[in-house]
């Protein structure tokens, strides 16, 4: 992969999880040069709202750190990214020389997930694991799980180490 773009992908819902999984993305696997692409999944929006009409089926276009640092800017698309989150995503790309953008889609976060991998297309995806217990995940059904066994891509699962 030498001289290649790498494009490294992560889930981000903005929970505890999911900020752990970013960090551990940046700590582990991003080097200088790469790509790295926050992916959320929202839930369907109202569809009468302009800019998640435009982009329902294709997700937005790559929406630059500088912009999703706007609250103007993720106001429009649905989404409100929390300060740790642009903390975190601000620092690797100053320290790391990298380009962070974000990509929203909406719908079901297993399927949109898989499918910005495709479409990106990622080099990798980073994801976080919210350690539902056996009973919840049967029924609610494991976003990573689903992830792991349906991308084309290689998935790294972080685990939340706090088991509530």
């Amino acid at each position: 992969m030498e001289g290649e773009d790498r494009r490294v992908g992560v889930a981000i819902d903005f929970s505890p999880c999911s900020k752990k999984a970013l960090k551990w993305a940046v700590d582990n696997i991003v080097r200088t040069g790469d790509y790295l692409i926050l992916v959320i999944a929202r839930p369907e929006g109202d569809p009468d709202d302009g800019e998640m009409l435009l982009w329902k089926t294709t997700g937005t276009p790559l929406i630059p750190l500088l912009e999703f640092a706007d609250p103007a800017v993720t106001k429009k698309y649905g989404v409100k990214p929390d300060p740790e989150t642009l903390e975190i995503a601000s620092l690797a790309a100053r320290q790391k020389d990298i380009v962070v953008v974000m990509k929203i889609y909406w719908g079901d976060a297993r399927e949109k997930i898989c499918e910005a991998i495709d479409n990106i297309p990622l080099t990798c995806l980073v994801i976080g694991n919210r350690g539902l217990g056996k009973i919840k995940r049967a029924i609610l059904g494991s976003v990573s799980n689903y992830v792991v066994n349906n991308a084309s891509c290689p998935v790294t699962v972080v685990k939340n180490a706090e088991n509530e």
